[in-house]
């Protein structure tokens, strides 16, 4: 953690100039554009699965179709066919969980109050009117909602409510547009996974819990929610943004006319 204080610190002192008080705010900011642009190559390659899994779709509910009353053959079945188009049902969960190590850092660099057995200067640091080191409850003990420190808490909810919209929006935008390959899998006869339908319309609303995350820890930790989600959420729309073009129902060509049987 005390390398992690020192790139910090350090990147705040170049931005102080420019930045002054809230200059290590902005080296969070920009601490985590870094780590989000590191992940980049690791991001693309799990949209490319999860369009290749959107693609083999009408695939694997003709796997369940034929193999869905013996569930060990479908579950081997459906594994090679992921290994033969060199994708996986799980590929999309690495960018996330090699982020939130930096996350958790980020909660401790905040909330300590010595960093190798010296004060933590970084705890004095402000954004605007809000230490860096403070909790939405000390803004409201201190002002109140639309107290100097409340305002700061305010905008950054907002932000946050903003993108968790749009990602919430997009999401399910996603889920008609996948219709095609549900809509197999119901016409084969065979029941779905057991509570799956339920998942999928829950899972669009976990981008609100970051709402609940920022209002409980450090500001330096919410700053650094804020950021990684808004760029994950531009990162998306930007690399899905030819899924329309990707996802089409088997048997229809790319001028959108079904080919004839031969």
């Amino acid at each position: 953690m005390s390398v992690f204080a020192a790139l910090v610190s350090q990147l705040a002192r170049l931005l102080e100039p420019l930045f002054a008080a809230s200059a290590t705010a902005a080296a969070i900011v920009i601490f985590t554009l870094g780590v989000r642009l590191a992940l980049h190559p690791l991001t693309r390659a799990a949209v490319r699965g999860e369009k290749a899994r959107a693609r083999l779709a009408p695939r694997v509910a003709e796997l369940r179709r034929k193999h869905g009353r013996d569930p060990e053959r479908l579950q081997r079945a459906t594994a090679d066919l992921y290994a033969r188009e060199g994708t996986s049902p799980l590929a999309g969960c690495l960018p996330m969980l090699l982020q939130l190590p930096v996350f958790f850092v980020m909660y401790r660099l905040f909330s300590a109050s010595e960093i190798g057995g010296r004060a933590n200067e970084l705890l004095g640091d402000r954004l605007f009117a809000a230490p860096l080191g403070g909790h939405w409850a000390d803004a409201l003990r201190d002002g109140g909602p639309l107290g100097a420190q409340g305002i700061v808490y305010a905008g950054l909810f907002a932000l946050i409510a903003a993108v968790a919209t749009w990602t919430y929006l997009r999401a399910r935008r996603a889920m008609a547009a996948g219709a095609p390959g549900a809509a197999a899998a119901a016409e084969s006869g065979i029941p779905a996974v057991p509570g799956m339908a339920g998942m999928a319309k829950a899972l669009p609303l976990l981008s609100f819990g970051t709402l609940i995350t920022a209002a409980v820890v450090p500001l330096a930790a919410g700053l650094y929610l804020v950021t990684t989600t808004t760029w994950a959420a531009a990162e998306r729309a930007w690399l899905l943004r030819d899924r329309g073009r990707d996802v089409r129902p088997a048997g229809v060509g790319r001028s959108g006319s079904r080919r004839s049987a031969a």
